[in-house]
């Protein structure tokens, strides 16, 4: 199957099997962090929308550990950048119907976490097609190494994403039902 195929699949299963009830302990995600050796304080999160993970509750439980939270924003050439936001913070909406933060001060995260549409046992991402993450990444790899951390839920996973020499490889992918590398 091609990505848009897949694309569509899934983004419909996520549809119809999305439940707020999926949720990461966000002491696991902690623990999680710790096991992996993330040191790390500066996070590139998301707003959840369109049936993605709700990781509110993750968000919230860094920022009391003092972690620095930061959203992406989409600009007008169709780059993205990360601003910091904190969770008592109102947001705005976007061209695109997603929540951004309303603050100018751009954060260069060292760990990010994406949302999915799919993923694979080789850590291969598939978004919402845009590319909007691959760029990002793409831009700052040479400069630092940011930890990417798909979040998603199992049953998006299938056995084999096409990818292209544009798409980023995921760290790790964290998922209800636990995480892998």
């Amino acid at each position: 199957m091609k990505k848009p195929e897949i694309r569509k699949q899934i983004l419909n299963l996520r549809k119809k099997k999305f439940s707020k009830n999926f949720l990461i302990d966000p002491n696991k995600f902690l623990k999680f962090l710790d096991n992996e050796n993330i040191k790390s304080k500066i996070i590139g999160g998301y707003y959840p929308y369109n049936f993605e993970f709700d990781i509110l509750n993750i968000l919230k439980s860094l920022e009391k550990k003092k972690y620095l939270i930061s959203l992406p924003k989409i600009s007008e050439n169709n780059m993205m950048n990360f601003f910091q936001w904190s969770v008592t913070e109102p947001l705005k909406i976007n061209k695109y119907g997603i929540p951004e933060p309303i603050s100018n001060k751009i954060v260069y995260p060292k760990i990010l976490l994406i949302p999915l549409v799919a993923f694979d046992d080789e850590l291969n991402r598939l978004g919402y097609g845009g590319g909007y993450y691959d760029r990002y990444i793409s831009s700052f790899e040479d400069n630092y190494r940011i930890i990417k951390i798909g979040i998603g839920f199992s049953f998006q996973k299938i056995n084999n994403l096409p990818t292209n020499r544009y798409d980023k490889k995921l760290d790790f992918i964290i998922t209800e039902k636990g995480s892998f590398k």
